[in-house]
């Protein structure tokens, strides 16, 4: 039976403003960045990712209190079905063919984090 291989993980942090913090960490870390758009930017140097996803700082925010991770993964399909025997996530998480090129699910933890597994398929 084939296995998950996991690559790499990747912090999700909070914006409050993409371009200024894209241009912040390209002068001020060396990360240079891999796409941007008004809401997520993603930055690499040599195997290191940092995500930028911008957020409100409101009551409102979804993530408010809570950070991100993603754990990026080949043969996605082992660790989710792993997920919904532990009960972590139901069969319907799953979102294969995303607009960016990914398979991948995801959930909170109890402190309101984000763990999301991804499978780069682009």
């Amino acid at each position: 039976m084939a296995r998950t291989e996991f690559l790499e993980i990747s912090p999700v942090l909070p914006s409050q403003d993409i371009e200024r913090d894209v241009a912040w960490y390209e002068k001020q870390t060396g990360f240079k960045l891999l796409h941007q758009d008004k809401m997520y930017a993603v930055l690499r140097r040599e195997n290191l990712c940092i995500h930028l996803q911008w957020h409100a700082d409101t009551p409102d925010d979804p993530l408010l209190g809570g950070s991100v991770i993603k754990i990026f993964v080949k043969n996605l399909r082992p660790v989710f079905d792993e997920m919904v025997a532990r009960k972590t996530v139901t069969e319907n998480t799953l979102s294969l063919s995303t607009p960016w090129g990914t398979n991948e699910f995801g959930f909170f933890d109890l402190n309101k984090n984000a763990v999301f597994f991804v499978e780069d398929i682009g």
